[in-house]
């Protein structure tokens, strides 16, 4: 039988998680929707029509509706300020959860979930689904391949001009919050390494068209001596980069660089002589194709998890650690200094 699950949050991101389920075979049928709740009716029941899901369950009312349905997992794709609750109603319910990220509004929230999940003995993984983009991948295997020697340092660079409009443009540390989670996690995933502090300068140019925050320069130590240069904007309009960001991966051996879609150059030494030394270009390593399809995959890796009890790579209890690096840079630049991390 099929898992029953309930979708909680019927915005614009709900319609990925519903294509993703829909759209692929080996989740199509393992999971039924059954329900889907918003505080908007309307919006549940317009999500429901276009996703084709004529007989399920609509309402406001995740309480009632988790006590109807009884279903096994809930897919959480409310605004981050709802997410403890709606958490915590579900685990209450004995559902598994699988959540949008940021996983919580606070690393005391952030606990506290980790926590009740522990308790109730269920699953609850974030929905990390950047890091398992193919380029992601393919970065994460050639640094674990040693191709590029020794880890020195991981730069990246993210400048959108995005105007969504909505709740995203009055929050605060928009940019940190909502987006760069998904940079810092996948940095962290790539390199295999633990964050350990953090120096960050947040900004936000009198051009911006959001509240507080839209820009941020980021200092991270990782273990092993590794530094992680994050710089980012969501206020910066004229040369978009990726929504993957641009990379260079810099090893004892040469260097890889990734556009943040399909373009990947590596190249390491390969001499000893002259002022800069000869170059050899290599190959960036494959990736699991299982394993590159964003939603889809990490919703397949959740199911997985159920079965096995084993726990995904985005389970709360690590990705807690990829929100930890997203407040440490919050505190560092409240305090304009250095932060320590801890989860």
């Amino acid at each position: 039988m099929p898992y029953r699950a309930v979708l909680a949050g019927c915005g614009a991101m709900s319609r990925g998680w519903l294509k993703a389920i829909a759209e692929t075979p080996a989740l199509s049928s393992e999971i039924e929707v059954v329900g889907l709740v918003d505080l908007d009716g309307a919006a549940a029941e317009a999500r429901a029509a276009e996703a084709g899901l004529t007989k399920a369950y609509i309402g406001t009312d995740l309480d009632a509706a988790l006590t109807e349905l009884k279903p096994d997992l809930l897919c959480d794709v409310v605004i981050p300020a709802a997410r403890r609750d709606v958490v915590a109603t579900a685990l209450r319910h004995g559902c598994h959860v699988l959540t949008e990220k940021p996983m919580a509004t606070s690393m005391a929230e952030a606990r506290e979930i980790v926590d009740l999940a522990r308790k109730a003995g269920k699953l609850h993984a974030v929905c990390q689904n950047r890091r398992y983009n193919e380029g992601v991948r393919r970065i994460r295997a050639t640094i674990a391949s040693g191709a590029l020697g020794a880890l020195n340092a991981i730069h990246c660079d993210f400048f959108v001009g995005a105007h969504f409009g909505g709740f995203r443009e009055q929050m605060r540390d928009v940019l940190l919050v909502d987006m760069a989670i998904h940079t810092l996690d996948a940095a962290r995933f790539m390199s295999g390494k633990v964050p350990l502090a953090v120096y960050c300068l947040e900004a936000n140019p009198k051009s911006s068209w959001w509240a507080h925050g839209s820009a941020a320069n980021a200092i991270f130590e990782f273990s092993d001596d590794v530094i992680f240069n994050y710089r980012g904007s969501w206020s910066a309009e004229g040369a978009n980069t990726s929504w993957d960001s641009s990379w260079r991966i810099v090893g004892s051996k040469g260097t890889l660089l990734w556009d943040g879609a399909d373009k990947f150059e590596a190249n390491v030494v390969a001499g000893d002589t002259g002022f800069f030394r000869p170059l050899a270009p290599i190959e960036v390593a494959p990736a699991n194709p299982n394993e590159t399809q964003g939603h889809a995959s990490v919703i397949e890796a959740f199911i997985a998890a159920i079965k096995s009890g084993k726990p995904p790579e985005t389970a709360g209890t690590d990705n807690i650690k990829s929100l930890a690096m997203v407040f440490a840079a919050i505190e560092s630049a409240d305090k304009r200094q250095r932060v320590a991390i801890s989860a």
